[in-house]
């Protein structure tokens, strides 16, 4: 593992808003949904339409945080508003800085529980890594989320609320268009799994497109998802955003141990699913996440059953070095190996980037996430890597 960098931390504490069951919160309210809201707290049926679009701008395009901000409308209404409902975003319990920039924020949701947010900056984009359960459904052996276990769906407000947190802290709001903007991107790849939570996950992301409020368009947001097949038509139809595979082995026997999930859905379910994927295309292609592991999954057989098993399908390999955390049962492959895994996927017309980590000293690279609570608890005993499968070489 490399040697670790000097960690900047900045703590954050914001005062808890409790929630009355009187005040339900505006955020993460589909339209017809809100205008139903509004018209049921008072709200003339012939006002409710403006009533709604107005309101969604303060809260989505402008970021307003009370409704005191929102002065085109009337005094007396904003009191009505402010009665009847809130505005509520996740608690900030802290905010680390990393030394290459990237923040991660420890969220505390209703109910007390904890969720981690991550905003990676690069040169022409603002990557948001956006949370869509506490704890995770899945066990995969390689990610540090997979060792808590799933304690609740977020909400949509939860969901959508982790963009409005970020955008608040980076002073993102009034920047103009996605172009512009500090968060530009979102990627559905932090704790959880959001196809087990697609409804919630579906209304969020509609709120993150809508044109008059956060705006982003649908091809730059990303969904990853282990392989909940059964899912993956909707995420075309029904949000229609790119489309993320954590792939990580090329035989059943290995994706079996990495990814559990691969003994109900196996990979040939898998990539059939993903050739049926609506609008995949060269420019829309499906992004394959390979994590690298030594000795598992590196070898140069594993690289060429890759690039057949793919083969049709509009793809690109993102090759991810093994983040470690405590008590990992994995290590990271060496970079000669990745380079030369690289290589045979890039000679057979696949794009094969190498992710660099980002955030490892604050723990926030991919499959580091994990609540702060969580990590505090006696760690579960580390299981055994699974060994190659030399009859698949």
């Amino acid at each position: 593992m490399p040697a670790s960098v000097p960690i900047t931390q900045d703590l954050v504490t914001l005062p808890r808003q409790q929630l009355a069951a009187a005040r339900p919160n505006l955020v993460g309210l589909p339209r017809a949904e809100l205008t139903a809201a509004l018209i049921a707290a008072g709200t003339p049926e012939a006002q409710a339409a403006m009533r709604t679009r107005q309101i969604w701008q303060w809260i989505y395009h402008k970021g307003a945080r009370d409704f005191a901000a929102m002065t085109n409308l009337a005094r007396d209404y904003r009191v009505l508003l402010a009665e009847r409902f809130t505005i509520t975003r996740p608690e900030v319990v802290t905010r680390q800085l990393s030394s290459d920039g990237t923040r991660k924020y420890l969220l505390r949701i209703e109910g007390g529980h904890e969720i981690e947010t991550v905003y990676i900056p690069e040169t022409d984009r603002g990557t948001l890594c956006i949370s869509s359960q506490v704890g995770c459904t899945l066990t995969c052996s390689f990610c540090h989320t997979g060792t808590q276990r799933l304690v609740r769906n977020l909400t949509p407000a939860e969901i959508v609320g982790q963009i409005l947190v970020a955008r608040d802290d980076l002073g993102d709001w009034g920047r103009g268009g996605p172009d512009r903007r500090l968060v530009s991107n979102i990627v559905l790849m932090g704790m959880g799994e959001p196809l087990y939570n697609t409804d919630a996950v579906r209304d969020a992301m509609l709120i993150a497109m809508d044109g008059e409020g956060i705006a982003l368009s649908r091809r730059r947001i990303t969904l990853s998802t282990s392989g909940i097949v059964p899912e993956i038509a909707r995420v075309g139809e029904e949000i229609n955003c790119l489309l993320a595979i954590s792939f990580h082995a090329t035989t059943d026997a290995i994706r079996d141990q990495l990814v559990p999930i691969n003994r109900r859905w196996n990979i040939a379910a898998l990539l059939e699913a993903c050739r049926a994927y609506p609008r995949v295309s060269n420019s829309e292609r499906i992004t394959f996440e390979y994590v690298m592991l030594k000795g598992v999954n590196d070898s140069d057989a594993d690289a060429r059953r890759l690039v057949k098993l793919i083969a049709g399908i509009p793809a690109k390999i993102n090759l991810i070095p093994f983040n470690p955390w405590p008590g990992a049962p994995y290590e990271r492959s060496e970079p000669e190996r990745i380079e030369a895994f690289a290589a045979i996927v890039n000679r057979a017309g696949y794009s094969s980037p190498v992710r660099r980590p980002r955030g490892e000293d604050i723990m926030a690279a991919c499959g580091q996430l994990k609540s702060a609570t969580e990590r505090a608890r006696r760690l579960r005993p580390a299981a055994s890597p699974p060994a190659a499968d030399p009859a698949a070489v």
